[in-house]
């Protein structure tokens, strides 16, 4: 009977095979952002649409000089009306390109608003999303920490010794601990001040007069 022998991985093949993994890890990664954003582009709503397309057309060069050009020649075809002897249908001081461009400053910071408004609805839903991504790498962090601790002190050919610095790291991070310290009022000179440090306040008091 002839023994069925399984032919050696070579190191090409491995590091193709890890390639082709971490290709696919980037396509996931990149369909996942993808599909993120083409489900919020499905909730904008028509008017969403509109006001947003409006927007882009604000929000170019070619609209102010737009503007000032309509500007100059509405004043200049009031001021050449009287200079014939004519009506003109808006004399100075200009009510009417008055209450125009005040119509026109309100319906532009309105249509922006509403962009800026669903852009920050957006920023906020990635930022809760890195707060839960830096969450989980500590919390892998902590986990390697803790096997790299585990590992020394099993082999035998290291020295096992006392890391408190190690030993604190791999304690996983209380969102909570760290949410109420953000809400705590203490400025950056607390936060240089090492723990237990009483005498960094009294270096900074002034001297009393007697």
């Amino acid at each position: 009977m002839s023994k069925s022998t399984v032919p050696p991985t070579s190191p090409q093949d491995s590091g193709t095979a890890s390639l082709e993994s971490e290709q696919d890890q980037i396509s996931q990664n990149l369909g996942a952002v993808l599909n993120f954003y083409s489900q919020e582009d499905h909730k904008i709503s028509r008017s969403q649409r509109i006001l947003e397309r409006i927007s882009l057309v604000i929000g170019k060069p070619a609209y102010l000089g737009f503007i000032l050009l309509g500007v100059l020649l509405w004043v200049g075809a009031n001021l050449l009306l009287r200079r014939v002897g004519r009506t003109a249908f808006d004399p100075p001081p200009f009510f009417w390109l008055q209450g125009l461009i005040g119509l026109g400053a309100l319906l532009t910071a309105t249509v922006v608003l509403a962009k800026q408004n669903r852009f920050s609805k957006l920023a906020k839903q990635r930022a809760h999303l890195d707060l839960k991504v830096t969450l989980l790498t500590e919390q892998k962090a902590a986990k390697l920490i803790d096997l790299l601790e585990e590992l020394r002190r099993d082999l035998p050919n290291v020295k096992d010794r006392s890391d408190p610095e190690a030993a604190a790291l791999q304690q996983s991070m209380n969102p909570d601990l760290v949410l109420a310290a953000l809400d705590e009022d203490i400025g950056p000179d607390k936060y240089l001040q090492p723990p237990g440090d009483t005498q960094g306040d009294a270096a900074v008091e002034p001297p009393h007069s007697n």
